[in-house]
């Protein structure tokens, strides 16, 4: 099982970042996948998940309305949309495999 984050950076709050995780070594379309984030100092936390069909998304309580996770069963590819980025944003968001592999991360960075 391989993942590979990408689409983090430097931006500025208010902006928007999507991410891409690309997995391989699985049959991506059958398992339910995962974004999580750690921010310095803390725990890594869940962000957000997408069923198998990515007819269901669910989202931690205090992510919602900012974050979007889909994916694209074709490209073996999830995403996580977010908007109106804030400084406690900042963190390395990474994704996870239903199985529990996880990727090496992307750094997302929120500053002026």
């Amino acid at each position: 099982v391989q993942l590979a984050e990408s689409g983090g950076g430097l931006v500025q709050p208010g902006g928007s970042l999507r991410l891409s995780c690309v997995a391989s070594g699985f049959t991506f379309s059958s398992y339910e996948m995962y974004w999580y984030r750690q921010a310095p100092g803390k725990e890594r936390e869940l962000v957000a998940a997408i069923s198998s069909s990515g007819g269901s998304t669910d989202y931690a309580a205090s992510m919602k309305g900012r974050f979007t996770i889909s994916r694209d069963n074709a490209k073996n590819t999830v995403y996580l949309q977010i908007d109106s980025l804030k400084p406690e944003d900042t963190a390395v968001y990474y994704c996870r495999t239903q199985s529990g592999s996880w990727g090496q991360g992307t750094q997302v960075t929120v500053s002026s």
